[in-house]
């Protein structure tokens, strides 16, 4: 019987980090499969970082990173140039994960091509094509040309039989993120681990201090919405000096000026450069709350136990609002600077939130999803 062959793509660190397990997953079964690793580099030395920490080399680099990049550029080369990846392996699956450029594309590329599409992490949705932007769109546009639908909950399951994908379809799975995460926190923790970026954190942290993780990157909130942020943050810092807030700040200038301009003379505010994968992970065990935009934090906090506080208007992931591990805050000052507070003051509000039951899986994903490919 002949192998299945199995193109993975991807082409920023997030989404390198949630196909990492799936990779390394799929290799274990080297008689059913031929897999083969395809990345954009649509993040170059972001990317690169994630690949060397799960030993992932990949088959094929098309290295489409340019300087001042934009979306239709980027659209079209990532279009273009997998043509001749697909011609030349010709995969029966595409995976892609997500809501990047690269998905997006990746998945238009792979249905001129004939494969299968399967989409990791499908059925995100807001209901809202410019929150956020252009996220929203190339997940929606990625489940209409849509074979074989990974979703990592009921929700997202439920959003894609609303848009009427057919249930044999489409398989619940957990998020691949946490299975990332417990692979990650188990390296990070064994003896004889080192990383000089670890070292370097050991340095800055003071360890008598409750720690305040930030991260903030969305094109949403560029402008007014970061200034805001971190008016809150110096607000945080000044009111609880018994705390530190440790940022790793994102190279975008948008996120990378008002950051600097207000926050950088405020001696519990720690601004650092972004950080690997692995000593993320690992600021992220060390953390008391989290503050961030992100959308894979807050799939992981609350597998570690701990509070997030999400400063976004909407989210694709309602899930962990609906259950309690994480609150919606926005950009709206107050808001942050309250909810903080909370956390902080309340010692019982602060263990009810950091002792709910992560809703986004129990680290078994990517197994699930080689499982079902196997079996069809």
């Amino acid at each position: 019987m002949s192998k299945k062959r199995v193109l993975i793509v991807f082409g920023t660190r997030p989404e390198a980090i949630k196909m990492a397990p799936l990779v390394k997953e799929f290799q274990k079964h080297k008689e059913e499969f031929e897999t083969k690793v395809c990345i954009t580099a649509q993040h170059r030395e972001m990317l690169d970082q994630v690949l060397a920490f799960f030993e992932i080399a990949p088959d094929f680099d098309l290295d489409l990173m340019k300087p001042n990049q934009n979306l239709y550029g980027l659209t079209a080369d990532i279009i273009t140039n997998l043509k001749p990846v697909l011609e030349n392996f010709n995969p029966d699956f595409v995976f892609v994960h997500g809501d990047t450029t690269t998905t997006m594309a990746t998945s238009i590329a792979a249905f001129y091509a004939g494969a299968k599409i399967c989409h990791v992490e499908a059925g995100l949705r807001t209901f809202n094509m410019q929150s956020p932007f252009p996220e929203e769109m190339n997940r929606s546009v990625t489940g209409v040309v849509t074979n074989l639908h990974f979703a990592p909950t009921v929700t997202s399951k439920e959003n894609l039989i609303t848009e009427n994908k057919s249930q044999q379809n489409i398989l619940v799975t957990g998020n691949t993120v946490i299975d990332a995460l417990f692979f990650s926190v188990n390296k990070v923790s064994e003896n004889g681990y080192k990383d000089s970026e670890i070292d370097g954190l050991l340095s800055l942290i003071d360890d008598s201090k409750k720690l305040i993780l930030v991260t903030g990157h969305r094109r949403e909130n560029h402008g007014q919405g970061f200034i805001n942020i971190c008016e809150a943050l110096k607000e945080i810092a000044l009111q609880h000096p018994e705390c530190q807030i440790v940022y790793p700040v994102h190279l975008n200038p948008n996120v990378q000026k008002p950051v600097y301009e207000l926050l950088s003379d405020i001696t519990n505010i720690k601004l650092i450069s972004p950080l690997s994968y692995p000593s993320f992970v690992w600021l992220m065990e060390k953390s008391h709350i989290i503050i961030t935009d992100s959308g894979g934090v807050q799939e992981e906090a609350p597998s570690l136990g701990k509070p997030v506080l999400v400063m976004r208007d909407t989210t694709e992931r309602p899930e962990a609002v609906d259950v309690g591990t994480v609150r919606l805050v926005g950009t709206d000052k107050q808001k942050i600077v309250d909810e903080a507070n909370r956390l902080l003051n309340n010692e019982k509000a602060y263990l009810e939130m950091s002792q709910l039951h992560n809703p986004y899986g129990d680290g078994k994903a990517c197994e699930r999803i080689v499982n079902f490919i196997k079996n069809l």
